[in-house]
């Protein structure tokens, strides 16, 4: 068991302690994310409590704010679980996903340079050895890695923690896919939005990230129509 305490991170102040509840917020926010807590799976506040080593109220703390980035639900009963995406929860995360990653695309396409893009080009690298060899966790990491990096050179704050937050809406759906798929079907346009980067072509970044967009939810929306 892993014991929560307060983690030490240097700044240019120098270091500082980040609070128990931060921590157990990013450890509960990446189990989300990456799909190791299931959509529909009850866990209790106790059981999350054990597991992760931590106190009743950061623990507490950390899920209250997951509730509110629509990551989790309460479900009375002490229960908290990660909420099933419905086919029309699907529609609309693909509608935003679409329009806000592609802003950040097109954003961040006038303002990187090449060492950032040589990064992303290794970042992908690695993913497509976790695709190749069938690593699921190796995938939904370096996915989202890719992307948050790229988003990172758009500077725009907003729209990237708008972004943040629809990934933890349907990553757990994404690792079902992975599951039921494997890794060797899913799709990655990274090549065509790094060709559109390095010539630093905007238009085309912002759309490569669109088509990227729409054939990895289209997994995810078949799948769902499927439960539903």
């Amino acid at each position: 068991m892993a014991m929560v305490k307060n983690a030490a991170v240097r700044t240019m102040s120098g270091p500082v302690q980040t609070p128990a509840h931060e921590v157990v917020y990013q450890q509960l926010r990446e189990q989300i994310l990456f799909g190791e807590m299931a959509p529909g799976q009850a866990v209790t506040i106790q059981g999350l409590t054990a597991s992760l080593g931590a106190g009743m109220t950061p623990v507490r703390e950390a899920i209250r704010r997951l509730i509110s980035d629509g990551a989790l639900v309460f479900q009375g009963n002490r229960r908290v679980s990660v909420p099933k995406l419905s086919s029309e929860d699907a529609e609309q995360i693909i509608y935003l996903r679409k329009t806000i990653e592609k802003e950040l695309a097109r954003r961040a396409a006038l303002r990187i340079n090449n060492a950032e893009i040589d990064r992303l080009a290794e970042i992908d690298a690695v993913l497509d050895r976790a695709i190749s060899v069938g690593d699921v966790p190796g995938y939904l990491h370096g996915n989202y890695q890719f992307h948050s990096t790229l988003y990172a050179q758009a500077d725009a704050p907003v729209l990237a923690e708008i972004a943040d937050r629809l990934w933890l809406r349907f990553g757990p759906s994404l690792r079902v896919v992975c599951g039921r798929f494997g890794t060797q079907s899913l799709p990655d346009r990274h090549k065509d939005i790094l060709t559109a980067l390095r010539k630093g072509d905007a238009d085309a970044a912002a759309s490569a990230l669109v088509q990227d967009v729409e054939q990895g939810m289209e997994q995810v929306a078949a799948v769902l129509a499927e439960e539903n």
